[in-house]
């Protein structure tokens, strides 16, 4: 396995989004590095403070794409993005489905608002009602005895197998690939699953290891630790749940959730290129933009 150096996947400091991060500084197989602010991955923008937007200003930051559903920004609030005005991301954000805010100036941000959920089960609008409800037996009966587990599990594979959600993550990685689409900083809402899986599928595609893939991934756990803690802790104190540790297995990142979706693409491909050309309907052109774009030597 090629070693990684211990400074990557540095926080980019934003205090209102504590899982956001950089993937630059892990090597791939052939020796190369991948650049430094260039791939950027998050929780969710909507919490940010003054001072991040100041920073996110001046990183060079050129594309914010959101992957949450319109049900989560309903309950969470639309991004704030540093020179986007807050009625045309509310209103690309407050969509079932994608929209893009282009900038007003030529170095302006461009939002892209990609909702990734299923409609015929969406993870977060189950876990709503089960809270709104304050039942504990039928918190338990949706979350317990490794329904939690099971849950998420069958969400990765989601991930692999859904025609649409395959569409949406390929559009991230044309974006990260196009000429003119990096610095991008990609988000959900924690900042876990669905960025999780577009940052294992961008460093794959970029020759990194899988275990490093898998570090990065985990890497959420150290990140978003405390406010983990202080989110399930409240769950209890306000009433909301009898057992709030039956939310752990979906607000963590466990290795089994992405070994799920790695399984799925080896079930139904013969490789990961297999996958990249026949799964998400890209070719070697984008390959070759997002390794042009995303690595150095």
């Amino acid at each position: 396995m090629t070693q990684q150096p211990t400074e990557t996947a540095r926080s980019l400091g934003l205090q209102g989004a504590v899982n956001a991060r950089d993937l630059g500084g892990y090597r791939t197989a052939e020796g190369r590095t991948v650049r430094h602010g260039v791939a950027l991955r998050a929780d969710a923008l909507n919490r940010l403070t003054d001072d991040d937007l100041a920073l996110l200003a001046g990183s060079g930051l050129r594309r914010v794409i959101d992957l949450r559903s319109l049900d989560e920004v309903r309950e969470a609030g639309p991004d704030r993005i540093p020179g986007l005005p807050t009625a045309e991301i509310s209103a690309a954000e407050y969509s079932a489905s994608p929209v893009t805010v282009e900038p007003a100036t030529p170095d302006g941000l461009t939002l892209h608002h990609l909702p990734v959920f299923a409609a015929d089960f969406d993870i977060y609008v189950a876990l709503r009602n089960a809270l709104a409800d304050r039942d504990a037996g039928k918190q338990r009966a949706l979350l317990g005895d490794g329904k939690a587990e099971r849950m998420m599990l069958s969400l990765y594979r989601w991930f692999v197998t859904d025609p649409v959600a395959r569409e949406r993550f390929a559009t991230v990685l044309r974006l990260l690939a196009a000429p003119d689409g990096p610095p991008v900083l990609f988000h959900c809402s924690a900042g876990k699953d669905r960025t999780g899986w577009v940052a294992a599928l961008v460093l794959t595609a970029l020759g990194v290891d899988r275990e490093t893939v898998f570090e990065d991934y985990l890497l959420t756990n150290k990140r978003s630790a405390a406010l983990i803690e202080r989110v399930v802790d409240s769950f209890g104190t306000r009433g909301l749940m009898k057992e709030p540790a039956l939310l752990l297995p979906i607000f963590r990142a466990d290795r089994g959730y992405l070994e799920a979706a790695f399984e799925e693409v080896a079930t139904g491909w013969a490789s990961f290129e297999k996958f990249w050309q026949d799964g998400l309907g890209l070719d070697d052109d984008i390959l070759d933009g997002l390794r042009s774009n995303l690595l150095r030597d």
